[in-house]
Order: structure tokens, then sequence, then C-alpha cells
């Protein structure tokens, strides 16, 4: 497990898989160990997968400064690793959450990326409004699952602003495009890999400045995919349509039946699409 020293002194872990040109990987979660990415449905077999454990995640150290949590003070370590791995230009995968961290990298470093890839993208980085009825009508696409009422009703609690584990339990199919043993072992692992600590700073608000970084993308001059999952609630298509028209020179696949993590729903097609947007 490589290691390397961050800005600050902390040091980070790595994981490379793989063989050929380097695809460094940002998780979700927010503040998610990089392991639950696994091997992004097959995605070694064309790239040299490199997944960052954000600081005080997974094998990286926990920093002496809390603060460092925010999403804005991440990029600083994405640009260290930029310089561990010796390259003078990434290709960049972002996660959910991560697809925040990627695009203000992007926006604040457009000459150290080449192709940018946001999956299933938080859009909190750049300032999209995803409503509620929104939500729920992507909801209601999966009424043909055998879990769909109790996982309804609990969605349209949380919705209204009653929270509780309980609901949350509850609604987890929806952030699935199968709701199957896999993703149940993924959702099972959630809080054990994640920092919720971290998790808390990494989303201040003033962690993100949308403005500034809507200006940033607009220069980006790199190609960009932007990869959503058909019934991600998290995420709708539209929101990612949405997104992809931040940038000059961006290409939208909405994956048909995936949910937030289309890389367990259909690996295959999701590789496909990656791959083949890389080169």
């Amino acid at each position: 497990m490589p290691t390397f020293s961050a800005y600050d002194g902390t040091m980070l872990a790595c994981h490379a898989s793989g063989t050929g040109p380097a695809l460094v990987c940002l998780p979700g979660g927010p503040m998610r160990a990089s392991v639950y990415l696994g091997d992004l449905g097959g995605l070694p077999a064309h790239r040299r997968l490199i997944r960052l454990d954000l600081r005080g995640t997974g094998e990286s150290a926990l920093p002496d400064d809390p603060a460092s949590y925010r999403c804005e003070r991440l990029v600083a370590d994405v640009e260290a690793l930029r310089e561990h791995l010796g390259l003078e230009r990434l290709d960049l995968l972002g996660h959910s959450a991560g697809a925040n961290l990627a695009a203000m990298y992007a926006a604040r470093h457009p000459e150290r990326v080449g192709r940018l890839v946001l999956v299933t993208p938080s859009v909190r980085a750049v300032g999209i409004a995803i409503d509620t009825d929104l939500r729920l009508r992507t909801a209601e696409l999966r009424k043909g699952e055998q879990w769909f009422p109790a996982a309804f009703a609990a969605l349209e609690e949380l919705m209204a602003g009653r929270q509780s584990e309980e609901l949350w339990q509850t609604a987890a199919p929806f952030f699935h495009g199968r709701w199957d043993a896999a993703a149940r072992a993924l959702h099972a692992a959630d809080e054990e890999q994640t920092n919720g600590a971290a998790e808390a700073v990494f989303t201040q608000e003033s962690a993100f400045d949308p403005a500034d970084t809507r200006a940033g993308l607009a220069r980006f001059g790199g190609s960009v995919l932007l990869l959503a999952g058909e019934v991600d609630l998290n995420t709708p298509p539209s929101a990612v349509a949405e997104y992809a028209g931040l940038f000059p020179h961006a290409e939208l696949v909405v994956q048909p039946g995936a949910g937030h993590y289309p890389w367990l729903d259909d690996p295959e097609r999701f590789t496909a699409s990656v791959a083949g947007f890389l080169g």
C-alpha cells in the first residue's frame, strides 16, 4: 500500500490495481474509505486504478487539524497525489460526494486534468437544486419492487424532515438499481467505512463556492463524462444533465436501471461507458 505526505505532513494512502495509464479515483460518502469502490466493475482491465483514501479514512492517517476535512481543502491532497505519482496531468474519476472534490480540483487546476469522469455526482459544489418532488418521482419508478411500499413510506417521512436511522435503513433500496446481496453488503459496510466526524466537516456550507466552481468549470477545456443512474434517487438524471451543461465539452450517459452505484448494477455496461470514454 503506497503512502505519501500531504501538504501538512498527514500521511495518505492510495491503492493501485490494473495496468495501463493511471485513473485516479476519489470516493464519496462523504469521507468513506475507498475500498467500497472495489474494481469499479472491471476497470482495471483497461486502466491502472489509483484509489485515494481521503485523510482520516481507510488507511490514511487522521490529520492534526480537523478543519482540513473541508472539501475545498482536500483539493490540496489530490494535488499532492498527482505530485507523488509524477504525472503532469491526471485522468480523474469522482463518485458521488467525491465528484465535488474532482470538480473543484478541475476548476482550480484545469491544466492538471486530462479527462474527467463524474459518476452519479453530488451537485453540492456547483449549486444545482434537486427538489423533493423530483426525488419522489424518481423513487416512483420502482413501484414494481416488492420492497416499494414500506421504502416509499419511509422516504416520504424523510423528505418531510422526520429523520431516524430506522427510516434510512428502510429507504436504502432506493439507492441501488438491484437490492441484492451485493447491494446489501455495500450498504451494511457504510457506517464502519465512513468517518462520521469528517463527513460533517466535509459538507460545511462554507466549504463550497458554487459560483467560483462553475466559473472554473466553464473554462475547463478537457473532455468530461457524466454518468447518471436511471433510477438514482440521490442525483436523478435531469440534475446530472444540468451539471453537464456547465462544461464546454461534456458527454452525458444515463445507465438504464442503475442506481447510485452503477458499477454494481451492470458492471459490463458501466465499464464499457467509462473505458470507451477514456480511450
